[in-house]
């Protein structure tokens, strides 16, 4: 792989100890990869930031930088952390203070466009998260690979990444025509069906026809869904993602989803309500337009609900739900406003038994922990619950 003058200094160490490790992760990243240079970088969205994942061994790893003198030099935002007991949290507290020594603004979110992380087109990114990756490069037309939590903070730090992968030309194009025969009309639909193609095609850059989302947030949900069952990172939606005209060859394999296969997918997460005591929203975090909705339904329903219901969204939405009045309708019927976190990376074992969700990406992920799951639209989790 091709370095500048400067980037071979750096390499040396001859500008420091932290800028030389986070050059040697990137340079070994891009010899695996094929890459012929480093590119600058707009923006990081760093994972690795829940203690639950990462661990002791995660703190020292971070702790290493920091004490080397680490600093982003780029605009960088993290992942959502964990939450569980004290001694949990006080740890947490810890990695999330490391992070800000470097410079990282610790707004932890999986959906951080929804504040000022926000690319435009053709941006090149090092994004770790699995559903921002997918928004990023589907419905904004930036470019990021799924990075790792290492290779993320390294790019952060060295402001460029190697040029591999997503960011080239040829690896955006579809490999797979999706013909959507299914009737595809609600969130769960969307979510049903994104669950059933990742599933189905792995790592494959899908081009969807015959798909009309009403809403971005059908989109967001279908993505991340294809990246949690599969590793889908890019896809295109024929008339409605900005890079369909230059992403088919007509010559690629076609497969269709009928009905029956979103069918399948909703009766695999088909827990009863005996075996449910938490609702959850927001897998990605909730947009404001989410919340709105549900504080809508709580209002129709009219009554407090039995099993608690919380709500993950940024911080950014949080703010704006606080002063349009959503959150007091939320917290009025037992419902609450989770931000900087993820019950996905918490511990939450013993806590609760099982969970009802409308988010494809949550089913899967509670489901391979041993929770029981009830995955269904948000307002049939709203008025049929307990």
């Amino acid at each position: 792989m091709y370095l500048t003058k400067e980037e071979e200094l750096i390499l040396a160490g001859e500008y420091g100890y932290a800028l030389q490790k986070a050059m040697e992760i990137l340079v070994a990243l891009g010899e695996i990869y094929g890459a012929d240079r480093l590119i600058p970088i707009k923006s990081a969205q760093v994972a690795g930031v829940s203690y639950k994942n990462i661990g002791d061994a995660g703190m020292e790893f971070l702790r290493d930088f920091v004490d080397a003198g680490a600093r982003v030099s780029v605009y960088t935002t993290l992942n959502p952390a964990g939450i569980g007991d004290d001694e949990f949290m006080e740890k947490q507290g810890r990695v999330l203070g490391l992070y800000r020594s470097m410079g990282i603004e610790a707004t932890s979110t999986c959906t951080p466009y929804y504040g000022a992380n926000l690319p435009k087109f053709g941006d090149h990114l090092a994004w770790s998260e699995s559903s921002a990756v997918s928004f990023a490069n589907s419905i904004i037309g930036a470019r990021t690979n799924r990075e790792g939590g290492p290779s993320s903070l390294a790019a952060a730090i060295v402001g460029k990444t190697p040029n591999y992968g997503l960011h080239l030309d040829e690896s955006r194009r579809a490999t797979v025509i999706v013909d959507v025969g299914a009737e595809v009309r609600t969130f769960v639909d969307y979510a049903a069906l994104g669950y059933h193609v990742g599933k189905t095609l792995g790592n494959d850059v899908p081009y969807f026809i015959n798909l009309k989302p009403q809403k971005t947030e059908f989109l967001k949900e279908m993505g991340a869904a294809m990246a949690a069952s599969g590793s889908v990172a890019l896809y295109h939606v024929e008339g409605e993602t900005p890079e369909y005209r230059n992403a088919i060859d007509d010559r690629i394999e076609r497969i269709t989803v009928e009905d029956s296969d979103i069918k399948a997918v909703r009766e695999a997460f088909r827990d009863d309500w005996s075996g449910i005591d938490m609702i959850l929203i927001g897998c990605p975090h909730a947009s404001l337009s989410e919340v709105k909705e549900i504080a809508e339904l709580l209002r129709m329903r009219g009554r407090p609900l039995r099993i608690p219901l919380f709500i993950t969204a940024s911080r950014a939405v949080k703010a704006l739900a606080d002063s349009l009045g959503y959150t007091e309708v939320i917290e009025r019927y037992n419902g609450r406003i989770i931000v900087d976190a993820c019950f996905v990376v918490s511990p939450l074992k013993g806590w609760y038994k099982g969970i009802a969700t409308n988010s494809g990406k949550s089913a899967f992920y509670f489901r391979s922990f041993g929770f029981s799951v009830r995955l269904d639209d948000a307002e049939n989790l709203i008025m049929e619950s307990p």
